[in-house]
This record gives structure tokens, C-alpha cells and sequence, in this order.
């Protein structure tokens, strides 16, 4: 299922808007229901307005009614290094309880869990 996932956040990537960066990134996400969305990033000449890929893809599943999310997967097709996510978007994965993320890169698919992003993760409750 990796390589599906990897596969499909690169054709959402195809699809971004990055007039200024030239830094395409597609993800998915996986609900703890099985469910997939996904997310482009999207540019704005007001650089606080755009939107990162894995913050469209988490928005759209909670948007429509997911709060669990067990996998992100990111993609940047025009990187010659994996693309990681950015802090706003780790933080984002901490308050929907991402287990893993699937980072595609130069060298193959690389797997970690939320800890190794984020050890440190901001958390208005324990029960998360």
C-alpha cells in the first residue's frame, strides 16, 4: 500500500499551484477508517495564504467528518531531496493522531511515526 500511496500523492503533486516556489507537493492522507483524501499545495502571491499539500489533504478529511488520520503520505515531484513536512503541518498531524508518515525522496520511500517529526508535539489534552 506504500508504493500506491507514494503513486498517488506524485499525481496530486502534478496538480499543485506553485508559481513562486516551483516546489510541486501532493499527500494523502489515510483515515483510521481506510478512507483517503487528498492535497495539493496551493501558492499565494501573500505568502501567509498559501496552503501547504498536507494541510489540504487533512483538511479535506476533516472536513468531512474525520478526527483520526493514520498516515500521510508526501510527496514533492520537483525536490532532489525528500520533502518534509513543515512544522505547521506536524502540528496539524498531532491534533488528528497521525501514526505514520511515508516521505518519498531521491533514494526511495523513507516511514516515520509523528515522534521522530515532532517529539515534542503541542497537546491541549493527554487523551490524543
Amino acid at each position: 500500500m506504500t508504493d500506491e500511496l507514494i503513486d498517488r500523492a506524485r499525481n496530486r503533486a502534478e496538480n499543485a499551484y506553485a508559481p513562486f516556489s516551483k516546489f510541486r507537493v501532493g499527500a494523502v492522507v489515510v483515515a483510521a477508517d481506510g478512507t483517503t483524501y487528498e492535497g495539493a499545495n496551493v501558492e499565494n502571491s501573500a505568502f501567509g495564504s498559501a496552503m501547504c499539500a498536507e494541510a489540504t489533504a487533512i483538511g479535506n478529511a476533516v472536513s468531512n467528518g474525520i478526527r483520526k488520520i493514520d498516515t500521510v503520505a508526501v510527496a514533492c515531484i520537483d525536490a532532489d531531496e525528500p520533502g518534509y513536512p513543515c512544522g505547521n503541518c506536524r502540528q496539524l498531524m498531532v491534533e488528528f493522531g497521525v501514526e505514520r508518515i511515508l516521505i518519498d525522496g531521491p533514494e526511495g520511500v523513507v516511514e516515520y511515526n509523528l515522534d521522530d517529526l515532532i517529539p515534542h508535539g503541542f497537546r491541549l489534552q493527554s487523551d490524543r
